[in-house]
């Protein structure tokens, strides 16, 4: 059996890499004052965050199911079956919306595996790694996918945000409490365990914010993740929103913090996360490796 494996854009990987990979990126659409763009395609990161800062009105949207069902349709003209790896059903109804998809359309039952395994950005990225080191193995779509979903919670990312005006923007803070948070100087830190984007903390400064993360993946390695840390099997990666120079400083300080540890990746975060977070942001994950 020839397993194929298919991703999102929301996983950061570019329409190039995918190439590169041997695999096949949906771009996800993005809306902006109206207009449909899509990610990777019509739409770069520096584009996006200039239309973002501008204020425009931008907001993700759903892949058309029929537009991604043409690239399963292309994909299975080389393949016998597909693990198709979405963002998380925590973060959007695209995963629900395509794994019923999968499952009532004929020409795909039993040959489309949706894998709600609740990732997003580098820790999605990680799960398309890994299951593109499984096929090479010889593993069947129902075999990654089974271990995709076993492992699902076997990740971590927490992520600081450079401004309130976007959670603010999208209804995620009041007014009063962007306004106060503006004044303090106040750099909410979010986590993604698995579902929802949660406050993890508050801090006013930069190093606090890095010292806050570092220290929470921290002891998450040394106690959700203690075995799989024992075994070799966690990597650490960071995301970032427009602002490169401070991930790479990031990178270093987690190669110090974690000498043992296995670095994967620096990557934009999402763009379906980056536009309820704005520019400035930096994030740090760790994650299972197969």
């Amino acid at each position: 059996m020839k397993t194929a494996i298919v991703t999102d854009s929301n996983s950061g990987i570019t329409q190039k890499e995918a190439q590169d990979l041997g695999i096949s990126v949906v771009p996800m659409p993005v809306l902006i004052d109206g207009e449909l763009y899509f990610e990777d395609l019509t739409l770069t990161q520096e584009k996006f965050y200039e239309k973002l800062k501008g204020d425009a009105q931008v907001s993700t949207s759903q892949p058309n199911p029929i537009d991604v069902g043409e690239i399963w349709d292309r994909v299975l003209e080389s393949y016998d079956e597909i693990v198709y790896i979405p963002m998380s059903s925590g973060l959007s109804e695209t995963c629900h919306t395509l794994a019923h998809y999968a499952e009532t359309e004929e020409r795909f039952k039993g040959k489309v595996f949706v894998v709600d395994n609740q990732r997003i950005s580098i820790t999605q990225r990680q799960s398309v790694m890994d299951a593109i080191n499984m096929a090479k193995d010889g593993k069947t779509a129902k075999e990654i996918s089974d271990w995709l979903m076993d492992t699902k919670m076997k990740s971590s990312i927490y992520i600081m945000v450079g401004t309130l005006k976007y959670l603010k923007k999208g209804g995620r803070l009041t007014p009063a409490v962007a306004a106060i948070g503006t004044l303090l100087k106040i750099k909410p830190v979010l986590q993604i365990q698995g579902f929802k984007l949660d406050q993890y903390a508050k801090v006013r400064k930069l190093a606090d914010a890095k010292t806050t993360m570092i220290s929470a993946l921290k002891k998450d390695l040394e106690t959700r993740f203690k075995d799989e840390v024992a075994a070799g099997k966690m990597t650490i990666a960071v995301a970032h929103t427009e602002n490169f120079e401070e991930a790479e400083i990031l990178k270093r300080e987690l190669m110090e913090n974690f000498p043992d540890m296995e670095f994967t990746f620096v990557n934009p975060l999402s763009l379906s996360v980056s536009c309820h977070i704005g520019p400035g942001a930096l994030a740090c994950a760790c994650s299972l490796k197969y």
